[in-house]
């Protein structure tokens, strides 16, 4: 299916290798069940570099876009666990958006993912946006692909958070593209010829879109975190 809800939080960081086994642990076992206990997320995702690197792609696919400013969430963003606290420092290179979906098509969930960020040329939003949403679909369709989608930064107009100065300040990326599929050629494909930073430019985007290839770790849902009665 398509991406569940209006918005979207995407998120890149780095994660040492020292640290990984400790890292994946809480982030399965603690930050996914609390931040999906928060009303307005709908699944989280979690992806690894696909090319050998330290980078960490993350996805949580929300109701709306007002949930990430929404009293239950800035709380946790805001009182951190012990182990969240310890874990902060180590995210290392951050850049987290706060979307708005613009266009989806296909799965938002498979084996791969390609992400783009990118943003549009002065006074070019609207063609940007009517040039890459068609694309949506026909990737979708692609074979060794499932899904595509699109997504818009808007910042929500809150204060730094308590997480976000123990990282020491996030970076922001302006549009998101994401690819997903079965198939890892099929995606490099993509970001070889029609994703390519030639091909976005020609619809409108600059020309310093940044893209990396991810490999999937863990996906969830709140119903699949929620604690079971005995």
């Amino acid at each position: 299916m398509s991406l569940l809800g209006k918005a979207a939080l995407a998120m890149w960081w780095d994660m040492a290798g020292d640290m990984r086994t400790e890292f994946e642990d809480w982030h399965t076992h603690e930050h996914f069940p609390e931040r999906l206990s928060i009303p307005g997320f709908r699944r989280a995702t979690r992806w690894a570099s696909a090319e050998g690197g330290e980078g960490i792609f993350q996805m949580y696919e929300l109701d709306a876009h007002e949930v990430v400013q929404s009293a239950a969430y800035l709380e946790r963003l805001n009182s951190p666990t012990p182990w969240s606290t310890r874990m902060m420092p180590h995210h290392r290179n951050m850049v987290r958006s706060q979307c708005r979906v613009l266009a989806t098509s296909g799965g938002s969930v498979a084996r791969h993912a390609l992400t783009i960020r990118l943003s549009p040329q002065a006074g070019a939003d609207q063609r940007l946006q009517s040039s890459l949403t068609p694309q949506l679909a026909a990737i979708a369709m692609q074979r060794g692909c499932v899904g595509a989608h699109l997504l818009r930064h808007e910042k929500p107009p809150i204060a730094q958070t308590r997480e976000q100065k123990i990282r020491g300040g996030d970076r922001e990326a302006d549009w998101v593209l994401t690819a997903m599929g079965y198939d890892l050629e099929a995606l490099r494909a993509l970001r070889a010829e029609a994703l390519s930073p030639r091909s976005l430019a020609g619809m409108g985007a600059e020309d310093t879109s940044e893209s990396a290839l991810y490999t999937l770790c863990h996906s969830a849902t709140p119903t699949d975190t929620a604690i079971q009665p005995d």
